[in-house]
């Protein structure tokens, strides 16, 4: 059997370890996880009581066009219903539309460090994939814009960024759309957009009317609290979201996912009260990490990207073992915003690890 040679020696993704696996591996009574930038405070209490009243349609195969979310989502955000492509989470989103514009011959522009699965469906499709370092933890959207030429396709803006937290404003992004060429796709990766609190944010909603070249991806897994159910999305023109229909999947959003987020929808006071518990807990996070004496940049997102001087992995390690499990880079971790108590378990165990101590 011969596989795409491209695919050989591509890095597996590796997830946040399971909590039951590391209480197994290391006979812990407690851990706590804060890898995966999933929501402590869990998911709106509508989406529990629509998700027991759907029990008996699981033999029935979900609506593969996704109509009920669709319109009430497409309502929701001010769009039409067309211009809504909907992924088993926004991670499909990126395959599709890497699947759909990228082939050998061709490239696809990225910051780093950035979300991985860019580069890795570049690979996948057989395109080069042009990695322009960032400054600061935020885009260098000039020398971005410097590394387009007629083989470029797709160019992937995460904001914030995942994984530093950094955030384009309104203004940068514009400059910056307005030099793109038109044959190029900027796929706006906006997955923690619910997280931000900066005026400067940018409404990528209302930059769709203007640029048809632009696709806008967001998820329920991460403020909605609903990452083992799967649904992503994407908004733009519709004739892209018809090329990106013609690659995906039948029924690749499952009926129950369709489900939650239709109710989670409904419950906006979640979504604004899980922001300000988030707020809240970054500024105890920023604090913390001011008194142990480490570099980080702030965040608009519900991580922080910490650079000690010390090993990550080493760090990831000993911190597994306090009972804290947080995601380690090659110059940096990353540590999801959790709850009040989970954020002093972190901070005392980073402090511990780090010997240095946290009031």
């Amino acid at each position: 059997m011969i596989p795409k040679s491209q695919i050989v020696d591509l890095p597996v993704y590796e997830p946040g370890k399971p909590i039951d696996e590391v209480k197994r591996e290391l006979g812990l009574d407690e851990v706590i996880k804060l890898a995966s930038n999933e929501n402590p405070f869990g998911y709106s209490n509508h989406v529990r009581e629509a998700l027991i009243s759907q029990l008996e349609h699981l033999p029935i195969y979900p609506d593969g066009a996704s109509m009920e979310l669709r319109g009430i989502l497409a309502s929701f955000l001010g769009v039409d219903g067309d211009q809504i492509i909907f992924g088993n989470g926004s991670d499909e989103v990126v395959m599709l539309i890497s699947r759909a514009y990228l082939q050998p011959g061709t490239n696809a522009i990225m910051a780093s460090p950035t979300f991985s699965v860019y580069k890795t469906n570049a690979a996948i499709e057989g395109a080069e994939a042009i990695e322009v370092p960032c400054i600061d933890g935020a885009h260098d959207l000039d020398a971005m814009l410097a590394q387009i030429n007629d083989k470029t396709r797709v160019v992937w803006v995460c904001n914030p960024n995942n994984p530093t937290g950094k955030m384009i404003p309104e203004a940068e992004l514009v400059k910056f759309l307005d030099q793109v060429p038109s044959h190029v796709l900027v796929a706006l990766d906006e997955a923690y957009s619910e997280y931000v609190t900066d005026p400067a944010y940018p409404d990528a909603i209302a930059l769709l009317k203007k640029y048809r070249n632009l696709i806008t991806l967001r998820t329920f897994s991460k403020i909605y609290g609903l990452a083992a159910l799967r649904v992503g999305y994407g908004i733009a023109d519709q004739e892209i979201v018809d090329k990106l229909n013609r690659v995906r999947e039948p029924f690749n959003l499952n009926h129950l996912g369709q489900t939650a987020a239709t109710a989670a929808l409904s419950d906006q006071k979640f979504v604004q009260d899980c922001r300000a518990l988030n707020e809240a807990g970054r500024n105890q996070v920023y604090a913390g990490l001011d008194e142990i004496g480490v570099k980080y940049y702030p965040s608009e997102t519900n991580f922080v990207y910490i650079m000690p001087e010390a090993n990550p992995r080493e760090i990831f390690n000993e911190m597994m073992k306090l009972g804290v499990i947080i995601r380690a880079f090659p110059q940096a971790i990353r540590v999801t915003i959790g709850s009040k108590e989970q954020n002093e378990k972190m901070l005392t165990a980073l402090g511990t690890v780090l010997g240095r101590t946290v009031q």
